[in-house]
């Protein structure tokens, strides 16, 4: 009898483990990172959904549609997060995203009324430094000195994209001139942020192509006010970064949970202090302490998304061109 008790309770838990759904979402490293917000969003959103929340980390963001491009149909994937405003256009493009019903009072800076993908948070491209150096006050003045850099690969990052984006609003047709006096700048290219960010931190570089928000870590989990981001008076270019669901999901009731979700106050207010950057919907508890220390450029840069392909096309051609000399 005991032993009957025991296999139909173990008969009963495997069927209820195989009923549970699960939902794969496809993501860049860092959000997945033991220090990053993978893990928090997913104990706080498996504690209401009833589900297995899989998060996949796949390098940098610009490299999630790479890898989506690949699978095409087959993909694994219900959602995709860490897409951003210079890669909507594209990943559009591909017809493999579906509308979805995401209700959100957004705080951006921007009005987002996408029928697609659904913002999450955002923030502006900076060069990051140790505060003991005197920073160049634009990218003219960076090309003329002496200090070195590390930047991402526009083609796998998303900040590698968006330094690209920042050059061309802020210099149009003399954007080339600006990369020209930026390469012997450069002292690596990385393929993602992650990879970046550690060079600096180990003093390879005198600055890394990172966001005005990265002092905030340093700061509020490290107690370390060294660092800043510095201030360019041509204006800082806007990031916004996006989730989307693939029309391709057998979970497309959930892949809309997970994106109101990700909008929603327990998900804004785990972003500020593990993403490190602004919530795209301001929590009711306001932005954390430490954020008042952070720079606030003098003007905003964004490209509209629709003329985001043909301008990337152009900006990456002068980038190759200046970087192979």
């Amino acid at each position: 009898m005991k032993y009957l008790t025991f296999a139909t309770a173990t008969l009963a838990a495997t069927a209820a483990l195989a009923e549970t759904p699960e939902l794969v979402v496809y993501t860049y490293d860092s959000f997945v990172s033991e220090w990053g917000p993978g893990p928090a969003i997913e104990k706080a959103f498996e504690e209401t959904c009833g589900c297995d929340l899989k998060l996949v980390g796949l390098g940098d963001g610009a490299a999630l549609l790479a890898r989506l491009k690949l699978e095409g149909e087959r993909s694994d994937a219900d959602v995709v997060m860490g897409l951003d405003t210079s890669l909507i256009a594209a990943a559009k493009e591909t017809g493999l995203f579906a509308e979805t019903a995401v209700e959100a009072e957004y705080t951006l800076p921007i009005a987002w009324a996408d029928p697609v993908f659904a913002a999450y948070d955002w923030g502006y491209f900076a060069f990051v430094h140790n505060k003991d150096l005197i920073p160049p006050a634009n990218f003219t003045a960076l090309g003329e000195s002496d200090l070195k850099i590390v930047i991402q690969d526009p083609r796998s990052s998303t900040p590698g994209l968006g330094l690209l984006m920042w050059v061309k609003a802020a210099y149009g047709d003399d954007a080339p001139a600006i990369w020209d006096g930026l390469a012997d700048n450069v002292v690596t290219v990385t393929k993602g942020w992650s990879e970046a960010y550690g060079l600096f931190l180990e003093g390879e570089a005198d600055m890394v192509l990172s966001y005005t928000t990265s002092p905030a870590y340093h700061l509020i989990a490290e107690q370390d006010d060294g660092k800043a981001a510095a201030a360019f008076d041509e204006g800082h270019y806007m990031q916004i970064e996006v989730a989307g669901k693939l029309a391709g999901t057998d979970q497309p009731e959930l892949a809309d949970l997970f994106l109101n979700f990700m909008v929603g106050e327990a998900a804004q207010t785990i972003l500020p202090t593990t993403n490190w950057m602004y919530p795209a919907v301001t929590p009711a508890g306001g932005l954390p302490e430490g954020f008042e220390t952070l720079i606030v450029p003098a003007k905003a840069l964004l490209t509209p998304v629709d003329e985001v392909p043909a301008v990337r096309e152009e900006a990456l051609a002068e980038w190759l061109k200046a970087l192979s000399q």
